[in-house]
């Protein structure tokens, strides 16, 4: 490109140029900014950079509520993820498993499991940030593609963002559940026979 001389012209835009450039960028980081004010961050700690599986034969939960979220990690990073929320749980055959990968060592396991011999894991106010879920489920009066900002069912404070996608029902049970998540916290946790292993190599719930 050369100007009205004939000289080349390089690294030049114009304001109106950039102003049309940087709108959609900033407007991006303000919606960003309003979503994580309104309900779309999930966890309200830093979460690792490792997911980790649960798996349990049954969930039981009184007050199920689903809706999107985003956890962000201790480098800023933001990672959507599906908010589980129940008012009260219990769980048999409880799994939890991380993999961690180290130099020299290789794959290190951390194994926990609790809720077996017929006396559950008991949870009150319990959030999982999962990416993915899987079982056998059955609810109560639910009540699918309700606005997010008005669950009621679940915990108090489990609500996500105006206008988006959500799903509420009375109770839930859910046999064979699997689910991968990055966070999960609770108001209470109860785990009945608790044992906790570590070990070589990658063993994982599922």
């Amino acid at each position: 490109m050369k100007d009205a001389h004939g000289r080349p012209v390089t690294g030049r835009v114009s304001a109106r140029k950039f102003a049309v450039l940087a709108v959609p960028a900033f407007a991006g980081t303000a919606a960003l900014a309003i979503a994580l004010a309104n309900g779309a961050l999930a966890a309200s700690f830093a979460v690792s950079g490792q997911q980790f599986k649960v798996s349990a034969s049954s969930l039981k939960g009184d007050g199920f509520a689903q809706y999107g979220g985003v956890d962000a990690n201790a480098r800023g990073e933001l990672l959507p993820v599906a908010v589980t929320a129940i008012k009260k749980a219990e769980l048999n055959d409880l799994c939890q498993s991380v993999v961690t990968k180290l130099p020299v060592l290789g794959n290190i396991s951390l194994n926990l499991t609790a809720g077996k011999g017929g006396k559950p894991v008991e949870a009150t106010n319990l959030y999982v940030d999962a990416t993915q879920l899987s079982g056998n489920a059955a609810f109560n009066n639910i009540e699918i593609g309700r606005d997010a900002s008005t669950l009621d069912k679940g915990p108090a404070e489990a609500q996500g963002m105006q206008d988006a996608f959500a799903q509420q029902a009375d109770d839930v049970n859910i046999t064979d559940l699997k689910q991968t998540a990055w966070a999960t916290n609770a108001g209470t946790f109860k785990l009945s026979g608790l044992s906790m292993k570590i070990s070589k190599g990658k063993k994982e719930c599922f």
